[in-house]
């Protein structure tokens, strides 16, 4: 990112600079707006919004360098959602800033330009980190400060209610929350957290398939409302209930088979990030790659959110192996596109990384956006000093 690009764009010095990572799930897919366990980290990829206040009843915002090309002018005493077209990005600040105001919280015109190397549409919360960068800009102007969970929450509810995506509170949650070097086990019921260390000689490799998803588009609420028909049909409460079942397959035929699918996953992948948290605690690489393989299939097979392009990395990864450096590899993310995260050995990681691009060249014709990626720490306001130089 650009150092001084406010001043340049405005002609002075920002008021506020606010920076927001991206997220990668490593386990734990699918289950976070069903109460779940997820395994996300924070990565150091990046929102950065800078901004000041000014005179008037409107906001100006510039987004520079996004596929957002023509700037904004919030009307902040309508905050009308906009229904389509190519100002729908909008509608994550609005949905943000009406939050807000319908809590009380009198929020100032201030002028934003939005610079970001975190890729749109690939699985890794550029809409949770645009909202959650939103949320402490508004913070900061308004000289009000929330808890991380209470800003999560917040920002949840504008993506459902202006972006019209039934998200859970994963995303936000971990744009918010991350910490340095570990894996964070968020309980998306009541929102604790507790941190893992990523195992020492491990990096994080993620590949951007450049196949853009878009869960507002119907897929990603069919599988919740998919998800929400099993526990109606079973007359429960929780998929908690399922998962002290011996044998699952009992409910087939009382949920029929695409119903019995979807719960299969559920239970499984809650399973799983148990499975995940045991051998981050062992350090157990075997097993975090077993896992994430098995997390994957089921994602592909029962939960049918991947694509050619995702499974095809995947296999990929998982045939370099071992003792190519691979340890797992997986889909992250909603599905339908996006990327995927592997766990590499640091010192093979720009060797994989290679491989995986040179292998999507010659199966897909096209280049592959592979980067190495670490875990960061959560959204912040940003200390004038600390405004990274150009990339």
């Amino acid at each position: 990112m650009k150092r001084d690009l406010f001043a340049g764009k405005i002609g002075n010095e920002p008021t506020v600079t606010v920076r927001a990572p991206g997220r990668i799930n490593l386990i734990g897919e699918h289950i976070d707006y069903l109460g779940g366990d997820v395994m996300p980290v924070a990565i150091d990829r990046f929102l950065q919004i800078e901004a000041e206040p000014i005179e008037g009843s409107h906001c100006e915002v510039y987004p520079e360098g996004l596929r957002f090309s023509e700037p904004a002018k919030i009307d902040l005493s309508e905050l009308e959602r906009k229904k389509s077209g190519p100002d729908f990005w909008q509608n994550y600040i609005i949905g943000v800033i009406a939050m807000y105001r319908k809590a009380g919280i009198e929020i100032p015109a201030f002028r934003a330009v939005i610079q970001s190397d975190l890729p749109t549409g690939a699985g890794l919360s550029s809409s949770a980190a645009l909202e959650t960068a939103v949320a402490l800009l508004v913070e900061s102007l308004s000289g009000v400060e929330q808890d991380v969970a209470d800003r999560a929450l917040l920002c949840q509810r504008a993506e459902h209610i202006y972006a019209g995506v039934p998200c859970g509170i994963m995303d936000q949650m971990a744009v918010g929350a991350g910490k340095k070097g570990h894996v964070m086990r968020l309980d998306c019921g009541d929102l604790s957290r507790s941190y893992f260390p990523i195992p020492e000689g491990v990096s994080i490799l993620t590949a951007d398939t450049g196949v853009k998803h878009a869960l507002g588009d119907g897929e990603y609420r069919k599988r919740r409302e998919d998800c929400e028909m099993v526990l109606r049909r079973l007359e429960i409460d929780s998929f908690q209930n399922l998962l002290e079942r011996e044998n699952l397959g009992e409910i087939s035929e009382k949920i029929g088979e695409r119903l019995f699918c979807r719960a299969r996953h559920v239970v499984s992948e809650m399973k799983r990030v148990e499975a995940f948290s045991r051998a981050l605690i062992d350090s157990d690489l075997d097993e975090l790659g077993a896992i994430m393989r098995a997390g994957h299939d089921s994602l592909r097979t029962d939960f049918e959110v991947s694509c050619d392009e995702l499974d095809g990395l995947v296999d990929a990864a998982y045939g370099i192996g071992r003792a190519g450096g691979v340890i797992g590899s997986r889909m992250t993310g909603g599905g339908f596109g996006g990327s995927t995260v592997s766990l590499v050995k640091t010192e093979s990681a720009g060797q994989v990384k290679k491989s995986l691009e040179d292998f999507y060249q010659e199966k897909f014709g096209r280049e592959l956006n592979c980067f190495i990626t670490t875990a960061v720490d959560g959204a912040q306001v940003v200390p004038p000093s600390q405004t990274p130089a150009n990339k």
